[in-house]
């Protein structure tokens, strides 16, 4: 396995395999890597000849009062879990190398699919985003690119930015990984103690929750944001952002559930904002 840390060195790699045809397939990443993300290596390490990574804490996305600082690195353990995944290469980059200092170019999804969630109570967040997945997808030329679903509107971003750009690569979508007791992995449980790391399994328990109550017959989107947000009464450390019942394709929120719903969620648990989502099916 190879690390590179230069544009034009991942550049020359990505390249070589393609004019060798060997099928390109990419799982960009933030670091700290954990089993969610070594899901989407072992998949793209499936369906590709050859298989890039990167890794880079993007702070284009980040809000001023956001966790850029304090977000969890470890280069050296992820290293190590990308090379028993079996990664050819991973693009470690420094924030200089994607941002120079004259940078003033970004790419903006606007409408229906940022207009709610996290592109609501996190209004540059898509920005950086699309911008820095633009770049990544331009400097790696993957024919497929691999995003867990637990980030569910940057999944819908990211194909409408492919589609509106036309852009020449396939978004692949992978289910969420979850701990045994149902919690979402995300990079961010390392910022709980063991009492919000107890509270935060009520994200998951209240999806369950609703996807059984729709199930039993609950069609009204209300109805089941009231059940959610019940099951937070009483839970000290959380802070509900938003609750929201939305068409999984277009983000757009829903009333009624009829078919496809995708419930979504994102909740403070003391300081750690989590988020975590189902879809419930009639």
């Amino acid at each position: 396995m190879q690390l590179v840390r230069k544009i034009e060195e991942i550049k020359a790699i990505t390249r070589g395999a393609s004019r060798e045809d060997k099928s390109v397939g990419f799982v960009p990443t933030m670091g700290y890597l954990h089993e969610g993300h070594i899901s989407l290596m072992k998949k793209a390490r499936k369906e590709n000849d050859f298989l890039a990574v990167s890794i880079f804490v993007n702070p284009t996305q980040f809000g001023p009062t956001e966790d850029l600082d304090s977000y969890p690195r470890d280069l050296e353990r992820d290293l190590k879990l990308c090379e028993e995944a079996g990664v050819d290469v991973v693009f470690a980059p420094e924030s200089s190398e994607m941002y120079p200092q004259d940078y003033s170019t970004y790419v903006t999804v606007e409408g229906g699919v940022t207009a709610g969630l996290c592109g609501k109570s996190r209004p540059i967040h898509f920005r950086g985003v699309a911008t820095v997945v633009t770049k990544l997808f331009n400097i790696v030329r993957p024919e497929r690119a691999y995003f867990g679903q637990k980030d569910a509107q940057q999944v819908a971003v990211i194909k409408k930015m492919v589609r509106d750009m036309n852009q020449d690569v396939q978004v692949i979508a992978c289910p969420i990984v979850r701990e045994a007791d149902g919690l979402a992995l995300s990079s961010r449980n390392t910022y709980l103690s063991p009492s919000e790391r107890q509270d935060a399994l009520t994200l998951s328990s209240s999806l369950f929750g609703a996807v059984g109550l729709i199930s039993a017959g609950e069609k009204s989107a209300d109805a089941v944001r009231r059940y959610i947000e019940s099951r937070f009464s009483g839970i000290e450390s959380a802070s509900i952002d938003y609750i929201e019942i939305v068409d999984p394709d277009t983000m757009e929120p829903l009333s009624f559930i009829s078919d496809r719903a995708l419930i979504a969620i994102a909740v403070k648990i003391g300081k750690t904002r989590l988020i975590d989502n189902i879809v419930a099916e009639v």
